[in-house]
């Protein structure tokens, strides 16, 4: 049994294709093939059950494709060890954000990490939560800033901040003339949401009680997209509060928040358990902690 032959495993068990599995894996698909049979019959046991068309994953093989997930993080493990030496708070720092909290949460916490880490370069990457997940596991990036839920083997997670969701609505709109909305209000509504590719859109359907049935249902391919659609008096959206704060403002726009209970989304860090980067991704956690938060998103 090698690392190799567990990556091949892994590959395969994700990809449930020979072929893009060795793509991903930079190797033949007959060596592949022939790598993952040649650890079947040293165990004694298919982990894969094949067809012309599919590829499955048996239930005892899923249970030692999450051990070789262990195996292979704990491997590269060692790497980052070698590389970082005790020097961690040195070397580059890969950040993963979503799409939806990017634009707004990084012009807070730069400043705070260039002077607090200025001996840490800061690598940025906006993405979709499913993208950074990938990334985050392959080590492509130490930590992630996504929204909960992110149950993932492997990842754990350390809570930021809670952040409400805000109604914007053209100036000129009859619902602009109420202090407050109700989340059911909306499915009465043509609401602008964010493409299926972006769980912004399902922590919003899953806020908002009713609007799942809403089929006057605009979708678009950013938050400032959709608020500039919104001034067009296209329709109504909904926007984290970090994008409606001072200095996001449209005067053809008008912000109105929640009835209670209010909409919220829960804020968090995820980075591999596994980690070497443990003293770097606490001062990160520390820096955003700085931000009085709270007065800005309450």
């Amino acid at each position: 049994m090698t690392l190799s032959e567990l990556r091949f495993v892994v590959a395969l068990a994700r990809e449930k294709n020979f072929r893009r599995a060795a793509e991903k894996c930079f190797v033949s698909q007959p060596a592949l093939s022939l790598a993952i049979k040649k650890l079947e019959e040293e165990l004694g046991l298919p982990l894969f059950e094949r067809s012309r068309y599919k590829v499955s994953v048996t239930s005892i093989g899923q249970l030692i494709i999450n051990q070789a997930n262990v195996v292979i993080d704990e491997a590269e493990k060692i790497k980052e060890l070698s590389k970082q030496g005790d020097r961690q708070l040195n070397n580059p720092f890969s950040l993963g954000l979503i799409y939806s909290i990017a634009p707004y949460l990084l012009p807070l916490i730069i400043p705070i990490l260039r002077r607090d880490l200025s001996s840490m370069p800061l690598e940025v990457e906006e993405n979709i939560t499913k993208n950074l997940e990938e990334h985050l596991k392959k080590g492509a990036l130490d930590a992630a800033i996504i929204a909960l839920p992110f149950k993932k083997p492997g990842i754990e997670c350390v809570d930021l901040y809670d952040e409400s969701f805000e109604v914007i609505v053209p100036i000129n709109h009859v619902l602009a003339k109420k202090s407050e909305l109700s989340a059911k209000e909306l499915g009465r509504e043509k609401v602008m949401l964010l493409d299926n590719d972006h769980c912004y859109t399902n922590q919003i359907l899953e806020a908002c009680p009713g609007l799942e049935k809403n089929r006057d249902v605009q979708l678009g391919n950013s938050l400032e997209t959709i608020r500039n659609m919104v001034a067009s008096n296209l329709g109504i959206s909904v926007l984290p509060k970090s994008a409606t704060v001072s200095g996001y403002e449209n005067p053809l726009v008008k912000t109105i928040p929640f009835s209670d209970p209010k909409p919220y989304r829960r804020v968090a860090l995820a980075y591999r358990k596994s980690t070497v980067k443990k003293e770097a991704i606490n001062y990160i956690v520390k820096s955003i902690q700085k931000i009085n938060l709270n007065s800005i998103l309450s």
